[in-house]
């Protein structure tokens, strides 16, 4: 799970457009399987070369991160299609 998901969820719940708990969301990924994934700089310069399809910046290094890491992205926002990042959930 990365730490830019963490980062965004207390954000847009502070402004009223989700309601989730970030610890208990955390703790349900983790006891998934998930793990802990770090914004690194690699990530950062990734996000440079992306085409912008989508304007929102935690979105964009998460598709930095998808593509860099060769990991899956869990979504319904259909803007990450334009992408080509693997995508688990509509």
């Amino acid at each position: 799970m990365s730490a830019a998901s963490t980062w965004e969820i207390p954000i847009k719940a502070a402004l009223g457009k989700l309601d989730g708990d970030v610890a208990a969301i955390a703790d349900g990924a983790r006891s998934l399987g998930f793990t802990d994934l770090a914004v690194n700089i690699a990530h950062t310069l990734r996000v440079r070369d992306l085409e912008p399809h989508h304007r929102d910046p935690f979105d964009r290094i998460l598709v930095a991160q998808a593509l860099g890491e060769g990991l899956p992205i869990i979504t319904h926002d259909a803007a990450f299609d334009a992408y080509r990042v693997p995508i688990l959930w509509r």
